[in-house]
Formats: structure tokens, sequence, C-alpha cells
């Protein structure tokens, strides 16, 4: 408890991450307790020791005229150019997770008829993520430049090495403030990239997917979390709204009454 206590006070951490050092103790003192038997008394205070409930932030996910004016921002006529335009579309299109995006290779992408990209991702769950024609086609171009092999990155260094989650992020900043000139709400935003994974999450709720697809999409291990999207999207509450039936709101007129009307009659 002093711990965690110190975590808060001293190290002014979130309530998220004091509970992700709770969890680690937990799983530490629950094997203890098939160990060491003659302690389970104090193992049980220390497994009783509850999560503390934490703020709730919304998602910050890009709009379509913000995802077209990023995707955009990027000059076609250099080959880092079209690598960091290839990597955006995907990267909002397919959900990955940064990790994923980097350690994609080629031969983890399917191309032709029904193309789609194979991820090990968090967990070591397998998932296989389908991809539109344009971009299987943006893709197979990239790949016929970079005359690459199968087990090479999609989205190599320029020595032709694997992407760092760094470098990524420093070309995502790059291009939102290239882009923020032609759409300047998104100036007003923190966009790193896991913000493309919600704004990929945010078109499928909003293109019809239900809350099950969308996170077998992502590679939730829990519907729950994927959840926070129907409390980010504004637009399917006015849309609910606008279906519901409006409430009877009686209106009155006012009547005055005749010390007032004697009143206004004496000014």
């Amino acid at each position: 408890m002093a711990f965690l206590d110190h975590l808060e006070r001293d190290r002014h951490v979130s309530a998220r991450s004091r509970n992700a050092r709770l969890v680690a103790i937990r799983s530490l003192f629950t094997y203890a307790s098939y160990r060491c038997p003659e302690d389970l008394g104090v193992i049980r205070r220390v497994l009783a020791v509850p999560s503390k409930a934490g703020e709730r932030t919304l998602v910050t996910f890009l709009e379509e005229t913000e995802v077209n004016a990023l995707v955009e921002a990027p000059n076609l006529d250099s080959r880092l150019g079209r690598r960091d335009h290839t990597l955006l579309v995907v990267g909002v299109e397919t959900g990955l997770r940064v990790s994923e995006l980097t350690g994609l290779r080629f031969a983890d992408v399917t191309f032709g008829r029904g193309a789609y990209v194979y991820t090990l991702g968090k967990g070591r769950k397998e998932r296989i993520t389908p991809l539109r024609r344009t971009t299987a086609r943006l893709l197979e171009e990239w790949r016929g430049e970079l005359r690459a092999e199968d087990d090479e990155p999609v989205f190599p260094t320029r020595t032709g090495g694997r992407l760092s989650t760094d470098a990524v992020e420093d070309v995502l900043d790059k291009y939102v403030m290239l882009a923020s000139a032609r759409c300047p709400s998104l100036s007003s935003k923190t966009v790193t990239p896991h913000t493309l994974r919600h704004t990929c999450a945010m078109r499928l709720l909003r293109s019809g997917a239900d809350i099950a697809t969308i996170s077998l999409w992502l590679g939730h291990s829990n519907v729950k979390s994927t959840e926070i999207y129907l409390h980010a999207d504004l637009r399917a509450k006015e849309e609910a709204l606008r279906r519901m039936a409006p409430t009877p709101a009686a209106r009155h007129r006012f009547q005055p009454n005749d010390a007032l009307l004697e009143f206004l009659e004496a000014l």
C-alpha cells in the first residue's frame, strides 16, 4: 500500500498506471499462494487491495476531411514520401497497432482477390484484416518499386531496416503539421500513431459495423475495450436522439394578473 501511495503521491502517476502496477503485484502473489501456503494470510490481504477508478477520457480520432488532408500531405515525388503515404493509408484503413505496422513484412500481405494483412498481435493473437482494392494495389506498387523479398519490411528505413515506433511518431508529427495548413482542425488535436487506430474504429462504427466486429477487427481481447468508441461518437448519439419520439412539452401562454395590468396602465 505504501508503494502504491508513493506512485500516486510522489511520482504523480494516473490511476490507470497505478492499477497496472497492482496487476503485476497480484500476479506475483497469486503465484506465491501456490508456493507459500503458510503465508496465505498476508497474500489474501494483498490480493484484496482494490483497483482505483480513473477518469475515462474520450478517444481522439480524425474526421474524414482530416484523414484526407493527412494522407495527401506526403510528397509523392520522393520515395520516402510514397512510403509515408502508404504507411498512413494502411494505418488508417487497417487499424494496426504501431508495433504491428513497423513489424509488417511483405510475406504478411496477400494480394489479389480478397487481399488481406496477417498479423500476430498483442497476446500472440492471430488476425486477418481485409484490404480495399485500392490499398492492395498501392501496396503492390510499393513492393514493385522496392523489389522487396517476402521477409523484408513493408515500411523500411533509408537503409532498408525496420522502422522504429519513434520514427513513425516523427513521420506523423511532420505530416500533421503540413496537413494543418489545409485542414486547421488538425492543429487542435494531439495526433499519435494510436489515433490512426482510433480513426479506423470510428470509421467502422459510422459505416454500420457492430461492436463485436470492430473488436475482432482491432484484435481486442474483450468487447468492453471497444465500447470507448460508442462514448466518443457524438454523431451516433445525435442520430439516436433524432429517431427518439419527442417528449411532450406543454407550452403555456403568459396571463398577466390584474395587479400587473393596473401597474402597466399607470405608467
